[in-house]
Order: C-alpha cells, then structure tokens, then sequence
C-alpha cells in the first residue's frame, strides 16, 4: 500500500493499547508521527500551564474520541476487505451480458437445426442403408 492511500485511510483514534489514562496521547502521536513520550511530556506541560482547560479538554477528548487498537484495526481491515470484494463480485457479474430469452431460444434453435442436418445426411447415405440391409441378414 502506498503512502496516499495510507493516509487517506488514516484516522485519529484513541490508542487503547498504548493508553495511560485515556489513550488521548497515543492516539495523538501515533497519528501525527510523533514519539510517544514526547507527546505525554508535552501533555503534562499543558496541564500544568493550563489546568483547568487543559483538563477539559483531555476529558472531552476522552469521551468525543473513539478508542482502537490494533485487534478493531484488523477487524475493521477484514470488513473493509469484505465489503470491497463483495462490490468486485457485483462489478464482475454487471459486467456478465446476460442473454435475452429470444437470444437463448435462437442459440438453441441452431444448434438443433445442425444436429437434423447430420441426422438427415447420416440417414440418407449409401453407408445407412448397406448398415440396414447388413442388419437385416
């Protein structure tokens, strides 16, 4: 998978795996890149300049936020891959011309009308009737 598609699957969730207190912080830095201990220490810088903002908005974070780790990560891969097989399966059998009724009769129609035409040839040769008469001896 390249870069683009990478991130515009990307989204920003808690990260429930890497989670102190709410797993705002991890979530954070696994989605800007940033390392985790960095984005903790910087946290903590906020809570301290700004304390009561600081913790409100934590908080919300916490409850706006939705949590993931890396097992929802694979289970929502697995139906992301499901639900685009399932639209390949559609795509393919769109794309299937299916035969009219008319068309279907006409096919079989032929096919008949060739199976006669060796009957009818089979039956009236010389090699048909010397069978026949060989038969009858």
């Amino acid at each position: 998978m390249n870069t683009k598609s990478a991130g515009l699957d990307r989204r920003f969730y808690r990260d429930a795996d890497r989670a102190l207190l709410g797993g705002v912080c991890a979530g954070l830095a696994g989605y800007l890149g940033f390392n985790l201990k960095v984005t903790r220490f910087l946290a903590f810088i906020a809570f301290l300049m700004a304390m009561p903002i600081a913790i409100i908005v934590y908080f919300a974070a916490v409850f706006l936020i939705p949590a993931a780790s890396s097992r929802d990560n694979d289970i929502a891969g697995e139906r992301r891959l499901a639900r685009r097989s399932k639209r390949r399966r559609k795509r393919e059998r769109a794309e299937v011309p299916i035969p009219s009724v008319s068309v279907e009769i006409n096919r079989r129609c032929q096919i008949l009308d060739e199976r006669l035409v060796r009957l009818e040839k089979h039956v009236t040769s010389r090699r048909f009737q010397l069978e026949q008469e060989l038969s009858r001896l």
